[in-house]
Formats: C-alpha cells, structure tokens, sequence
C-alpha cells in the first residue's frame, strides 16, 4: 500500500529544491563557473531533488512488491512498467541520476555547462516527474 504522507512529502522536497535551483541560478553557465557559491547551492540543490525523485521511485517499489531495480535508471524504468511515468519521463529521470552520480561523487569535477543545463532545461523533467506520479497516486486512491 502507498504511503501517501512520504510521497506527498518527497514531491514537496522536490518542488522545494526545484525553486531553490531557479532562484541560485545566474543568467548563464559562465556565470555559474564564475561564482563558486552559486554552483554549490545550484549543484547541491539538483542532486538532492534528483534524490527526492529517487526516493519516491525506491518507495514506490517497495511498497507496491515491485521486482527490485538494480541501479537508480532502472528504478525509474519500473515505474514506467508499472505506468507511473510516461516513456519521457523515465528516460529523463535516468539521465538526471547520472547527474545526481556526478554531484554526489566526483563533485569538483562536475562541469558547470551540464550543471546549468540541468538547471534550466531539466527542471521541466523533475516537475513533469512530480505530475506524473502525483496524478498515479491520485487514480489510485480514486479507484
């Protein structure tokens, strides 16, 4: 069974992070190399909404008896199996884990033109992310 409280308190994290992204990020990716401060909130912030999404997927599979996923992109394939996510969504999720990798382990190499992709164009990802799984937990408590 579906713990509503986690999910809907992961997905709050998540829109919470993705604010906090939009508003630490410059104008532009030179900028954000530029200014040490900025890619460390911007950089931090997305690598943990990428973890809030991954949470949500780990919660999900556990909770539903789901075969395990052996890596994070996997994780958000079996969400896309069990039709939590859209086909565009998993794929989108799976790379921003690869992201997510590179923030977390290898983080003073993490290039800044990627981080500042990540930070405009990807935030559209991580909220289609929210909307999808937050319109399966509706259909399901509906049914």
């Amino acid at each position: 069974m579906v713990d509503e409280n986690v999910i809907t308190s992961k997905l709050a994290e998540l829109e919470a992070r993705v604010a906090r992204v939009r508003h630490h990020c410059p104008a532009d990716a030179e900028a954000l190399a530029d200014d040490q401060d900025a890619f460390d909130l911007v950089a931090f912030n997305l690598m943990l909404a990428v973890q809030a999404c991954v949470d949500v997927a780990g919660h999900l599979i556990a909770d539903q008896g789901w075969a395990p996923a052996k890596d994070l992109r996997e994780a958000f394939q079996r969400l896309q199996e069990h039709g939590v996510l859209s086909r565009e969504a998993a794929g989108a999720l799976g790379r921003a884990s690869g992201l997510r990798n590179v923030v977390a382990h290898v983080y003073a190499r993490a290039d800044p033109d990627l981080v500042f992709r990540a930070a405009t164009s990807g935030l559209a990802d991580l909220e289609r992310f929210s909307r999808e799984v937050a319109g399966w937990v509706t259909g399901r408590s509906e049914a």
